[in-house]
């Protein structure tokens, strides 16, 4: 919104506006990425302390706190005078994210009975494109006003509250419960979650067994985690979320207006773009949630993969004909749609494998006495490559031009390569049975064979 950059910053709003300025360099500046990257840095900050404290308050207290700072993050952020108050807003949103994207997960996964936990943890990148795409709604309604940058901020209070009063409903996770001696709650949330005629002693059994067993280990998790017979879960918590910022799509999710504004969209045209691909992906995401327990998590990601890398390689060639090696070519109408039909391609990719599967996968292969660190070091390293990229990517777009698309085709390919020979499949497998899937596997069964956990 110009308003916005008038006020905040105005170098960038002065160098956007410059008739000859490269269309790849409009919105080069690290005062931008700077104000955009703060959250993640808050959320890494948030999502190493999360680790602890859902193991010592439960999931659901995690979840509120979460809400209650995202909450004053975006009022804060509505009502910013300065960039101080701009970042201090943006800091406290990424503090809640980081609380709410290490706990909502886990919550997801323990309460999901183990043929659907698939379809259900789906849910959670569901909701995030729905936010995604009501934001850019917002925005593209509040466009032409002068305080429309404020409501579109603010209005960010409005699905802080509903989470935070939501989850003050819900009940904790069995597991969570089981954790922190709380047995007969244990038994009232599996009956609650599972049916009341459901019989839950069998299942309450052994949770209470492996944590009894967490318990005789007496070590701290964050040490356990690096044990050998937790190595496939220590690459996993570390290269799913990489790969998954590897794949650009949060890049292009929150620079999508720049980008189309970049190569010659107009401002209105540019958050209209921006709306189409927040839609595909959440039709994709609906995708992956009626065929994740059916297919497999393998068959999606590689499937999405081979999509994304396909589109990436094609962007790369549009830009390239259409805007020429210098970037000063205006792009043409027809180029145009080509590119966003390309791009709503590769988010429908990403909708379906990499979005919602870099949650689920996570988020159901720990054992119960690393799960919290594991999800945390799943969240941290989420946060620690958003912030790298966020950092670099309006610079490296200046630069590189359209071989930047090229540059995210590359690591695609990589991370397909690597679920084909190192990702098992978890789909129907209780959390509690997960070991077995690695001890089966041609490669990570030489770390936890023999084990048992």
């Amino acid at each position: 919104m110009a308003p916005f950059l008038m006020k905040f910053f105005p170098e960038v709003f002065r160098k956007a506006s410059e008739v000859k300025t490269n269309m790849y360099c409009k919105f080069d500046s690290q005062v931008l990425t700077a104000f955009t990257s703060s959250l993640y840095i808050a959320g890494l900050a948030s999502s190493l302390v999360a680790s602890r404290l859902t193991a010592a308050v439960g999931r659901k207290n995690t979840i509120v706190l979460g809400g209650c700072t995202f909450l004053a993050g975006a009022a804060i952020n509505g009502g910013a005078a300065n960039i101080a108050m701009l970042l201090l807003g943006r800091i406290l949103l990424g503090f809640g994210v980081g609380f709410t994207n290490q706990a909502t997960p886990l919550y997801l996964s323990e309460v999901a009975p183990p043929k659907w936990r698939g379809a259900f943890s789906t849910g959670f990148q569901f909701f995030i494109g729905v936010g995604v795409v009501a934001a850019n709604c917002i925005n593209f309604g509040m466009a032409k006003h002068s305080w429309g940058w404020r409501f579109s901020l603010g209005l960010a209070v409005v699905p802080a509250a509903i989470m935070t009063t939501g989850a003050l409903f819900i009940s904790d996770t069995p597991s969570s419960l089981v954790e922190r001696g709380r047995v007969e709650q244990a038994r009232k949330s599996l009956t609650k979650v599972r049916g009341i005629n459901s019989n839950v002693d069998a299942e309450l059994a052994d949770l209470l067994k492996f944590n009894e067993m967490a318990k005789d280990a007496k070590r701290e998790p964050f040490l356990t985690i690096f044990e050998r017979q937790y190595r496939p879960h220590l690459v996993m918590s570390i290269a799913i979320p990489f790969f998954q910022q590897l794949t650009g799509i949060n890049i292009i999710a929150f620079y999508a207006p720049v980008i189309f504004q970049s190569i010659g969209f107009g401002s209105n045209s540019a958050l209209i773009a921006a709306i189409v691909l927040g839609l595909v992906n959440l039709g994709s995401i609906l995708v992956s949630t009626g065929m994740v327990d059916r297919h497999g998590r393998r068959f999606l990601f590689i499937i999405g993969g081979i999509q994304m890398f396909i589109c990436q390689v094609a962007v790369t060639v549009v830009l390239a004909v259409s805007t020429g090696i210098s970037g000063t070519k205006h792009i043409s109408k027809g180029h145009g749609i080509l590119l966003l039909v390309l791009m709503c391609i590769y988010a429908a990719g990403f909708g379906w494998s990499w979005g919602p599967l870099s949650w689920l996968v996570p988020s159901e292969i720990f054992p119960m006495k690393i799960r919290p660190t594991g999800q945390s070091i799943n969240v941290a390293v989420n946060f620690a490559t958003t912030f790298v990229l966020s950092q670099t990517f309006l610079s490296m777009l200046c630069h590189f031009k359209f071989g930047t698309f090229l540059f995210y085709a590359g690591w695609i390919a990589l991370m397909t390569v690597f679920v084909v020979f190192f990702l098992p499949e978890t789909k129907g497998i209780p959390l509690d049975s997960m070991y077995q899937v690695w001890e089966r596997h041609w490669y990570w069964g030489r770390f936890v064979r023999g084990s048992g956990r």
